[in-house]
């Protein structure tokens, strides 16, 4: 049996949440918003830590579920009054660098990719397949607006100077929320803000991340050698712990695929 003594003081807990995978993107695996919730509140709360680390791993995805993951983060490091350091593996590009900056500090590999600061929205236009089968597109609305971006149908000028509009809109909110958390620290002096991607070394010297470092080995500077480590995540679907798959699992992990495949990975 082990004698629980109150008066020793227990070493720092540093709680650790993996974020690994596409944002918003369908399957049960991605990360959003409602999964992660209560995973966040565990990390922050269970404990009493002295910090939170985010494991990041993703190309990104939904710039809504990105946002909204990011301000829990924030919403709950600031309530608590606990600190959060953010460590990317592979990447973190697009949403999976807002998730970064939601951190007090990035720390990055210096092979890690990040940046992407930019808005892609991309799809396919079938319309000439379908006339040449002799197939005739039929579609009726209420309201001009409602069809647009109809991929059976050749693409309208207005439609896509509406698009390239919201593209834009999106796009300044990324740039803000990047200038917000960051700060000082971005270098200006260059265009930071092109969807352009940067290694490790590169994006501390554009002030994007903090330094190079990896989890343990950094935690254990700032809170000593006997630092504990807590991990949290999301669990794994029953149906893959036993080989079973679901095509809507099938069709998100073939996104999340292509999603990681712009950056080579």
């Amino acid at each position: 049996m082990t004698l629980a003594l109150p008066f020793l003081k227990k070493p720092p807990l540093v709680a650790v949440v993996r974020l690994s995978g596409a944002i918003g993107i369908t399957g049960r695996g991605s990360l959003n918003d409602t999964s992660l919730a209560p995973v966040l509140e565990r990390a922050f709360r269970k404990g009493k830590p002295a910090a939170v680390a985010l494991e990041i791993n993703s190309p990104g995805g939904s710039p809504v579920q990105s946002a909204l993951i990011g301000a829990r983060i924030r919403r709950l490091a600031d309530e608590l009054d606990v600190p959060v350091y953010a460590f990317v593996e592979d990447v973190a590009a697009s949403g999976g660098y807002w998730l970064a900056c939601a951190a007090d500090e990035i720390w990055a590999d210096d092979s890690s990719i990040l940046g992407s600061i930019g808005v892609i929205s991309a799809g396919f236009g079938a319309h000439v397949f379908l006339a040449r089968q002799g197939i005739e597109r039929r579609v009726h609305t209420a309201g001009k607006s409602k069809s647009m971006l109809d991929p059976f149908s050749p693409e309208k000028d207005e439609d896509i100077a509406r698009l390239k509009g919201l593209l834009g809109d999106i796009h300044k909110n990324f740039i803000d929320h990047v200038k917000t958390r960051r700060g000082t620290r971005l270098d200006l002096s260059e265009d930071l803000f092109t969807g352009e991607i940067w290694l490790g070394a590169r994006a501390r010297d554009l002030g994007l991340i903090d330094g190079l470092g990896h989890l343990k080995p950094r935690m254990k500077e700032r809170f000593g050698d006997k630092v504990r480590f807590r991990r949290y995540g999301l669990p794994r679907p029953f149906w893959l712990r036993f080989g079973l798959s679901l095509a809507e699992d099938v069709l998100g992990g073939i996104e999340e695929r292509t999603a990681f495949a712009r950056f080579g990975l």
